[in-house]
């Protein structure tokens, strides 16, 4: 049988694989190069297709498809999450990810996406807290310390050069597995009782939290005037984090509004309540923060520009360090023609 040609082996890049390659470059670099990636496409937002993600949601999670296209590459991320999954041992949200050619279909990579996704989503964060916290910001609250947590850390420290983490989970042992690993990361860690200990002097709160229920991580009072508000938490209908009143005190900025008003925040809100697009804002095209006391909130939800972004890095990187796999997932007869011929030569 004629072994398969280039085209048809598709790189991989497995657990293992992102695991050395994100080690290899250091987290905090590769935390800065997916920002630069994601800050690059949201400046050329028009040149997407955009879609809400296609979501199939049961009882105890939801199961989605994350697809987008700049022209030239299109790429979609598929993208579990169940909150009940922790109780079982197993990851509440897990991710793989393909990135393909337009002009021929051919995948041009195939890749885990569940560490990759935890650093976009951070990253995703700190680009838009470079945008709208306030300046000199230099303390984060960091509400919810699960699998999340130390990469949102990370990202502040390396894109917006927070100094110190202020940490609060209703899991004590959550706060400590986070303060442990964060270790010799060059952050002040200070752990907290509750929220409203974690939030005394933040300028940044980031609130990462799994349930899937309409929650109140941050009730009216707690939050001041001047803050921004990282809400990453709540991404899924029927899933939020702030107290209603927050939202109507703060000036939002989303990703794609017809999927936050779905899964955001502002589900809360009427379905006309203004909201300010983050790519607008890092295009110039809108403002953000414009008042000291003004209390920004980016509602954050994540979107498949985001994941387009860190793929296509990735496929970078691979190029430039190597280290994936190649998988045999093309058939590719000699006749384009013949495959039910390729499929009988592969028997003789």
């Amino acid at each position: 049988m004629t072994p398969p040609s280039h085209r048809a082996l598709v790189p991989f890049v497995s657990v293992e694989a992102m695991m050395r390659l994100v080690l290899s470059i250091g987290v905090e670099e590769m935390l800065r190069r997916l920002a630069t990636a994601i800050e690059e496409d949201f400046r050329r937002w028009p040149a997407f297709d955009k879609t809400p993600r296609v979501a199939s949601h049961s009882d105890v999670g939801v199961i989605e498809l994350m697809p987008t296209s700049d022209g030239a590459l299109y790429g979609f991320k598929y993208v579990n999450g169940h909150p009940k999954n922790m109780k079982e041992g197993l990851q509440t949200v897990t991710a793989f990810g393909l990135l393909a050619e337009v002009s021929t279909g051919y995948p041009v990579l195939l890749s885990e996406m569940t560490i990759l996704t935890a650093l976009r989503t951070a990253a995703t964060s700190a680009v838009a807290a470079r945008a709208l916290a306030p300046k000199g910001a230099r303390v984060m609250a960091l509400i919810g310390n699960g699998a999340q947590a130390e990469f949102q850390a990370l990202a502040f420290k390396a894109i917006c050069g927070i100094a110190e983490v202020r940490l609060y989970d209703i899991d004590p042992a959550a706060t400590a597995k986070c303060a442990r690993n964060l270790a010799g990361a060059g952050l002040t860690l200070t752990p907290c009782r509750s929220a409203e200990e974690a939030i005394l002097g933040a300028q940044i709160i980031t609130t990462v939290t799994a349930d899937k229920q309409y929650a109140t991580i941050l009730t009216d009072n707690m939050v001041g005037a001047g803050v921004h508000i990282n809400a990453v938490g709540g991404d899924c209908p029927g899933k939020t984090e702030l107290h209603r009143d927050i939202l109507t005190r703060a000036s939002i900025f989303v990703e794609y509004p017809p999927q936050t008003r779905i899964e955001g925040e502002i589900q809360q809100l009427a379905p006309d309540h203004p909201v300010t697009e983050l790519w607008q804002v890092l295009t110039g095209a809108a403002r953000g923060r414009s008042d000291p006391r003004q209390i920004t909130l980016f509602d954050s939800v994540g979107f498949a520009i985001e994941d387009f972004s860190a793929l296509r890095t990735i496929h970078a990187l691979i190029a430039e360090r190597g280290g994936a796999q190649r998988l045999d997932m093309i058939a590719d007869p000699d006749d384009p023609r013949d495959l039910y011929g390729m499929l009988l030569r592969a028997g003789a």
